[in-house]
């Protein structure tokens, strides 16, 4: 399927599904999956799975999105992102809700190459991942002065980072989003583009409701949400729909005053020597210490399990990051680290395990760690 189609309003009324990545052998032929665009989503570990999605759903979300960021029709989204995946066809959904132009930056990424295509189609709107920015600072290209907000997705974008962006001009603003949710829940206000960058305390969008259990779990509900997910059973595929209004996610947050500050995932955080340790957190801070050396997806920190200690954290880097960045980045954290907290000796990999979207595979990595 072409991604111009999405422009069209019939593809928005139409009853017919859609996965936009494909999907081997046509999707199953299901009552249920009327109106439902299907998303192939698999996290860290565990089988890939599809989130199936309303099209009415989808066009809530590029409302709440467009709303929140001020979007009108004289706006230009930039489209930097694959299509086919949640992120992407959410920026094509807002270009369509709004009634604006879009742009497909069509050439392989390169930070320069983004910067001249932004200024020459007048973008005012783009959705970028973390490594992206990381590219965009560490190139020294300064934004254009049409650009008025980038969103900042699929991954914490570093307190440094951030403010190294915002230094060349890139409004970069930190959101908070799932497949499940079609796009973006929380995401930082316009305002806050005249402050230091900060990657704390998002903005819930009005469709939203959030709140956390007794154990800091987050629990989502709006109208937005998924319909309903399609598994592989036996020989067959079958719907599952979504039970109840709640949606329990598999991360943690704290909420106040209507805003919500994301603290990781559930089932990331591991006992070390008693303690509670949660190795994305670590990342994060690595990431701030190397002061733009490092980027987002270059390296990880595994949990092994360990007999004596429960578990031991393990980072592990890919072999692009040159050993005098990793030995700085290593000693600039152990000088404040408590004891717990500290790294064992760094891996190199030629790559990272990925899942098929991209995602690390930290269980795989770690099984393997704990057998060399």
């Amino acid at each position: 399927m072409d991604a111009k189609l999405l422009r069209d309003p019939g593809f928005w009324a139409d009853d017919r599904p859609l996965a936009p990545a494909g999907f081997a052998g046509g999707l199953p032929e299901l009552e249920e999956l009327a109106g439902q665009v299907l998303f192939e989503s698999s996290g860290s570990s565990g089988p890939p799975k599809w989130l199936a999605l309303s099209k009415e759903a989808l066009l809530l979300s590029a409302a709440a999105v467009n709303a929140h960021l001020r979007v009108t029709a004289d706006s230009c989204w930039g489209l930097a992102l694959p299509w086919y995946h949640v992120g992407g066809f959410g920026v094509l959904a807002r270009a369509f809700e709004a009634g604006c132009r879009y742009r497909t930056f069509e050439p392989r990424w390169q930070a320069a190459g983004f910067r001249d295509w932004l200024v020459k189609h007048e973008v005012t709107h783009t959705s970028l991942v973390p490594a992206q920015v990381h590219d965009l600072t560490a190139s020294g290209v300064a934004a254009p002065p049409a650009l008025r907000a980038v969103v900042v997705g699929g991954g914490r974008l570093a307190g440094e980072a951030g403010r190294s962006a915002r230094a060349l001009g890139w409004p970069v603003l930190a959101s908070y989003g799932m497949t499940e949710a079609g796009s973006q829940i929380a995401t930082q206000g316009l305002e806050l583009l005249e402050k230091s960058y900060e990657p704390a305390a998002f903005e819930v969008l009005p469709i939203w409701r959030v709140r956390a259990d007794a154990v800091g779990r987050l629990e989502i509900a709006g109208p937005a949400l998924f319909s309903g997910t399609l598994v592989h059973v036996g020989d067959e595929w079958r719907f599952e729909p979504r039970r109840g209004e709640w949606h329990v996610t598999a991360d943690r947050g704290a909420i106040a005053d209507g805003r919500l500050t994301p603290l990781g995932r559930m089932d990331t955080a591991v006992k070390v020597l008693g303690e509670l340790v949660d190795p994305e957190r670590i990342e994060e801070e690595l990431l701030d210490g190397a002061r733009g050396g490092l980027r987002a997806g270059q390296f990880v920190v595994v949990a092994v399990p360990d007999a004596r200690a429960e578990h031991r954290l393990v980072p592990v880097f890919e072999d692009a990051v040159p050993p005098r960045v990793i030995a700085a980045v290593l000693a600039e954290y152990h000088l404040r680290a408590p004891g717990f907290r500290r790294l064992q000796n760094p891996v190199r990999l030629p790559a990272l395990p990925r899942s098929p979207i991209g995602k690390i595979r930290r269980a795989e990595l770690a099984e393997w760690i704990r057998k060399i």
